[in-house]
């Protein structure tokens, strides 16, 4: 009788195994310590931000309180500023400060997109870095520096663009000059200094590296695969630009104009050197004479009594309130922009 052997093809089947009954670990069930540390920090430097923010604010309502309350509403209506008689109000400063913010807003934004767009786009790439640094320095030098440039150099050298603009565009009301003779080539030039143009054209100066830096940054953000697939479809590169790169970086484009132009609004020693303060509307941007919330502190502050101080903090708070309005609204429409969501996720 043969014995029976064990065919070595023959495979035995595993025993079945009973289901790993332990939970598994996700990432962020369990966060380390380090996680939970860099959390609390991040969110209480956050909370101390807006606590100081939100402490500057109740400072300058506490000090503005007496020149308000004694003012009343005739605050945001009078033009002339004589605190110590109980006559003042920022009508006039505030219609100069927001003119001369829109004015270097329109002079910078084609600028800074511009520089944006030819680093991001058409720079080669050994000099991309190299234009990097210089912007970001310009965005580094001090207001004063500018200011002198402003007043020494462009106060002399804008006048004649100044008169070319009056001459031919002065039938718009903005652009008209009062006492101004166009056709009389032997008159001075001085009724187009110390303007709010000419301010505009100083602090634009300031503010375009800062917001070209913004423009530049969301539009090197643009995803590759959007640009190959432009490209794939016949695009040149203005069409690539046009279709992809601009539509993507519009969050950074408003992002850029609204934080240049809050700077512009509170810029104060480049435009209390250039402009000659007055108090009374001015709506003629080529005609010398404007004013602005931070020059009027800059200018009145060594001078002024208990309640005249009272009367700067007051005009200080409204320009902190209109600032802070600002920079609401564009932060409210990056985060609904494709860049800003990009930028959150």
């Amino acid at each position: 009788m043969t014995a029976a052997v064990d065919d070595p093809q023959t495979v035995t089947p595993a025993p079945p195994q009973e289901p790993d009954q332990r939970p598994r670990v996700r990432p962020g069930d369990r966060p380390d310590l380090s996680d939970v540390i860099f959390r609390w920090a991040a969110r209480g430097a956050g909370m101390v931000v807006l606590a100081i923010m939100g402490l500057v604010g109740i400072f300058l309502g506490y000090r503005a309180f007496q020149a308000l309350k004694e003012a009343g509403s005739s605050f945001l209506t009078t033009q002339t500023w004589e605190p110590d008689a109980h006559n003042f109000g920022i009508a006039a400063i505030l219609q100069g400060t927001v003119f001369i913010g829109l004015t270097a807003i329109c002079i910078a934004v084609p600028f800074a997109m511009a520089t944006a767009l030819y680093i991001s786009e058409y720079a080669p790439r050994r000099l991309q870095r190299l234009f990097i640094s210089i912007v970001d320095l310009m965005a580094a030098v001090p207001s004063v520096v500018y200011g002198l440039w402003g007043a020494f150099f462009l106060s002399e050298n804008v006048l004649g663009l100044s008169r070319w603009i009056s001459t031919w565009f002065g039938w718009f009301p903005l652009f008209s000059v009062d006492g101004a003779e166009p056709s009389d080539p032997l008159q001075s030039l001085s009724v187009y200094k110390s303007s709010a143009f000419i301010a505009g054209i100083t602090v634009a100066m300031m503010i375009t590296p800062i917001a070209s830096s913004v423009m530049r940054e969301a539009f090197m953000q643009a995803p590759p695969g959007e640009r190959e697939g432009a490209y794939a479809l016949g695009a040149t590169k203005w069409g690539m630009i046009r279709a992809v790169v601009l539509p993507y970086g519009k969050g950074g484009i408003i992002g850029g104009t609204m934080l240049g132009l809050g700077r512009a609004l509170g810029e104060t020693i480049a435009v209390y050197m250039i402009i000659s303060p007055v108090f009374v509307f001015q709506f003629h941007i080529l005609q010398s004479g404007t004013n602005s919330v931070s020059a009027l502190i800059a200018l009145r502050r060594g001078e002024a009594s208990a309640f005249g101080l009272s009367a700067l903090f007051a005009a200080g708070l409204a320009l902190f309130l209109m600032t802070l309005v600002v920079n609401f609204v564009a932060s409210t429409v990056v985060a609904r922009s494709r860049s800003g969501a990009s930028s959150d996720a």
